[in-house]
């Protein structure tokens, strides 16, 4: 029985996210007697919401290709929160109208720990209420923070630029601190887990004097600038990889602004000037301090190779679980080996994924709290290995744009303004 698909693309994107699309696409476009239309969710979720769903079938097999190299999220994402169906039951009904108004009986949903819990509910609300998709969550997530999986696509190359930028930086503030900056602050994202500010330690193996504040630890003032401090005398700068999750002892995020997201989160930056007047206050030391911000998950020029090829496995991964008849789950990577790095695909029941947050393990930070471990190393070097980069035209990456034409709706307006 030929049925279509709906894809989406969730939270915050990655230089990777569209691989997984394509291998959603490709793979799909490989059984054509068993689904018929892969459609995309214009905006994420909220085009099945809206009943905005793209026709795939329009794009050629060149452009859809092209989707491997290009950041971003090809379809567009949003941050929405779906309302609990045991409360109010009425987005899930509007889903599952949309979905059998335009005979969708797959559901593929690529984001990261929330888009997880949504996939989930989604795939036990259609059950309930007797037309079953099957839902298949394909990770995404820049912070590394999924369970049950070695590492997410989009983190491996996150973790290379920033350990790039880190180094390349250091080496400039290196040039000029003898009578120019000491001191350089770099703020990478992550909310909860440190795994992006541990790449940043990585360059302490190329002889750069670093401190890294990990969310996972609170942060000491008085042994950090200590720590800063020793580094300005012995080497004569020095530089701070600082996670925006990095909390004070009593739970406040240095860089909170106060407001919050869809999902409740708190709206975080600002982590890298509360530390920077910090130094220029109780040190004196000459700083400079900049935030990666979307840089670093945008960043497809210097994208890992082996980022790339896990993303877009897990896209085909996907699409080969839901024809094998798996429902609720996430394909997974599984670790054999770090030298040579060798992995295999597996899969994750989506109630043992959903709403767990995996952090870094207390054995991969120095005992001084500033640092990362061999064991930590060992465990990041595999994932930033090799190159994959775009094609280029007239100096600038050539990315593709698609035409992302809309099917003609079939229902009425949905009753929600979104």
């Amino acid at each position: 029985m030929v049925r279509n698909a709906f894809y989406a693309q969730s939270g915050g994107v990655t230089a990777v996210i569209n691989a997984s699309a394509c291998g959603v696409i490709e793979t799909a476009r490989k059984y054509p007697d068993k689904i018929g239309t892969v459609f995309a969710g214009k905006n994420g979720i909220v085009g099945a919401l809206t009943e905005e769903l793209i026709d795939t079938g329009h794009e050629t097999r060149e452009d859809i290709a092209a989707l491997r190299y290009t950041p971003g999220g090809a379809f567009g994402s949003c941050r929405y929160k779906l309302a609990d169906p045991e409360k109010d039951r009425g987005e899930f009904e509007r889903l599952l109208d949309v979905f059998k108004a335009h005979d969708i009986g797959y559901f593929f949903y690529n984001g990261g720990g929330d888009s997880a819990d949504t996939c989930y509910k989604i795939s036990r609300f259609s059950t309930l209420m007797g037309y079953p998709v099957q839902a298949i969550h394909i990770p995404k997530t820049i912070d590394n923070d999924l369970p049950l999986t070695d590492c997410c696509p989009g983190f491996g190359s996150v973790a290379k630029y920033i350990a790039i930028s880190t180094l390349e930086a250091s080496l400039d503030v290196r040039s000029m601190c003898r009578t120019s900056t000491r001191v350089f602050v770099l703020e990478v994202m992550g909310r909860h887990a440190g795994w992006i500010a541990a790449a940043g330690g990585l360059v302490a193996d190329q002889g750069i004097p670093v401190v890294v504040l990990f969310p996972e630890r609170p942060f000491d003032e008085k042994a950090f600038l200590s720590q800063v401090d020793e580094n300005v005398r012995r080497f004569g700068y020095c530089t701070v990889v600082v996670s925006e999750g990095c909390r004070y002892p009593d739970g406040r995020f240095l860089s909170d602004q106060g407001a919050r997201d869809a999902f409740g989160h708190a709206h975080l930056g600002g982590a890298a000037p509360v530390i920077a007047n910090l130094i220029r206050a109780k040190l004196g030391h000459p700083f400079h301090w900049a935030v990666a911000n979307y840089l670093q998950r945008s960043a497809r020029h210097i994208a890992s190779a082996i980022d790339v090829e896990q993303a877009y496995e897990l896209g085909c991964a996907a699409v080969e679980l839901a024809l094998q008849g798996h429902n609720s789950v996430m394909p997974t990577i599984e670790r054999l080996s770090d030298v040579p790095y060798r992995y295999r695909i597996g899969k994750a029941d989506l109630k043992d994924v959903a709403n767990v947050e995996k952090l870094m393990p207390q054995g991969f930070i120095s005992e001084d709290g500033f640092g990362v471990t061999e064991e930590c190393k060992q465990y990041l070097y595999p994932l930033i290995q090799g190159e994959n980069f775009p094609p280029c035209r007239n100096g600038l990456p050539e990315y593709v744009t698609l035409q992302n034409r809309l099917v003609s709706r079939k229902l009425a307006a949905f009753h929600k303004e979104i």
